[in-house]
């Protein structure tokens, strides 16, 4: 009977601590590394590395300088540093990043200041090599018809 009554409240804790996201309010500064597997919404200060797995969020107030690691990244605030994201960066029109960035997507709204060297992998590498391919058949076959008519 104890058992059971113990089991059920760790799993219901596990389920509210997956799905909660990580917020840093507006007025809080964090200086230091942070790890989570979960979501971030950052409206407040982060000096320091940032890790997730998760989405980070960066509000109009926001303000991250160090480097950040994750999956996809929305940023309305500022960004100073090195951005490393396995996803889509997207940058609403009062986002302002600086530094160096390594994403796979990259959305940029009118407005937005993206001083940064940026770098893309995966889907981009592989449609380039497509168009390569693609242009090779285009300049064979014109030649093929210029021949025939001549």
């Amino acid at each position: 009977m104890f058992s059971s009554d113990n089991k059920k409240p760790k799993q219901q804790a596990t389920m509210e601590t997956s799905t909660s996201q990580n917020i840093i309010a507006q007025g809080t500064k964090i200086v230091g590394d942070i790890a989570s597997q979960g979501p971030f919404r950052i409206d407040g200060t982060v000096e320091g590395n940032v890790k997730t797995s998760g989405k980070v969020v960066v509000g109009k107030s926001g303000f991250v300088k160090g480097t950040l690691q994750g999956e996809n990244a929305d940023f309305e605030g500022k960004f100073s540093g090195k951005l490393i994201l396995t996803g889509t960066l997207s940058l609403k029109s009062t986002a302002h990043i600086e530094g160096e960035v390594h994403t796979t997507k990259l959305a940029v709204e009118p407005g937005a200041t993206f001083n940064a060297t940026c770098s893309m992998k995966g889907t981009v590498k592989t449609i380039s090599n497509e168009s390569e391919t693609e242009q090779r058949p285009k300049q064979t076959v014109p030649t093929a018809k210029t021949e025939r008519p001549a």
